[in-house]
């Protein structure tokens, strides 16, 4: 009888893009993810925004001080940075997806994407078949920034996504929303088994803990590929949950960090003791009371949390 191989292997693309060069960044996508296949990745995993580096307008433009002068500066960046939008049918989707379809691996790509109105922060999971399962809009942007033009998203995605190695049930949250329990946990309640996360920002000690409490207390696996240095600090990350040995005893849920550097990070994920470690332990949706948190979907907001460029 042959034995399975049971690890789901994610390769985290920690990589430098070139600001505002769809076109430049493409080719490096395209090569990034060809060196993952040869190291056995099943699935691709891009930082937030790739198709422009997450390059965003100059932040003075959403200052309520900024003089007059500095204005005619900048909107033209904004109307330049808009204009970067791209939408699904895209040549920068299609090419990753038949990318996908080429080398037999899932690619979860990244982009600003075309908004009804704005853009949006966006990732498109592709199957080894060259096939969008879902595309997710970031829904917790960052409105204290320039992401303050992106529309939000409306909801969050779980799709059975089919691999070399069997099906795993597959999320998605970009960035900030890792900051918000709620995301990983409807993620959980939506049946992920491991939640892909780009980022644009530097992961330092406390938001690595808590990304490793998100798959603690959610009993996912999480997966994170950042920008590598000097665009942002690197430390692509990923974390499986599984806090205790059978015995009892405390384990590491970390699977990976990288340093700083440009890199292919594979984090592999045991999804099979994954599957075990739901089915047994008491965390995840096993003994919560959903019916005593009405408060943490209320829209009523008290000080000193009032902010008035936040968005509801």
């Amino acid at each position: 009888m042959i034995k399975t191989n049971p690890f789901i292997r994610i390769a985290l693309l920690q990589l430098n893009a070139e600001p505002n060069n769809q076109k430049l960044n493409l080719e490096i996508g395209d090569q990034y993810c060809r060196q993952a296949k040869k190291l056995g990745a099943d699935i691709v995993l891009f930082p937030e925004m790739f198709n422009i580096g997450y390059t965003p307008f100059h932040p003075a433009i959403l200052q309520q001080d900024f003089i007059a002068e500095h204005l005619i500066t900048y909107v033209e960046d904004i109307n330049q940075w808009k204009s970067l939008a791209i939408s699904q049918n895209s040549h920068f989707i299609k090419h990753f997806q038949h990318l996908a379809k080429e080398l037999n691996m899932a690619i979860s790509i990244t982009y600003l994407r075309k908004g009804n109105r704005s853009p949006r922060n966006s990732l498109s999971l592709i199957d080894r078949l060259g096939n969008i399962l879902f595309t997710y809009d970031k829904v917790h942007t960052c409105d204290f920034s320039t992401e303050a033009i992106c529309e939000p998203g409306d909801q969050f995605f779980v799709s059975k996504l089919n691999t070399e190695k069997g099906d795993v049930d597959i999320g998605a949250m970009i960035c900030y929303d890792r900051e918000f329990p709620e995301s990983a946990g409807l993620l959980m309640l939506g049946g992920a088994e491991i939640i892909l996360t780009p980022n644009a920002c530097e992961m330092e000690e406390n938001r690595l803990c808590q990304f490793k409490t998100r798959a603690f207390d959610n009993m996912v696996g999480v997966a994170l590929a950042n920008y590598a240095a000097p665009q942002n600090n690197g430390h692509s990350c990923a974390f499986d949950g599984m806090a205790f040995n059978n015995d009892g005893s405390s384990r590491n849920t970390c699977i990976i960090v990288a340093d700083e550097k440009e890199g292919i990070f594979i984090a592999a994920f045991d999804i099979e003791k994954i599957r075990a470690w739901r089915q047994r332990e008491t965390w995840g949706n096993a003994y919560r009371k959903p019916s005593k948190y009405q408060s943490l979907v209320s829209l009523k907001i008290k000080k000193p949390f009032i902010r008035n460029n936040a968005k509801r």
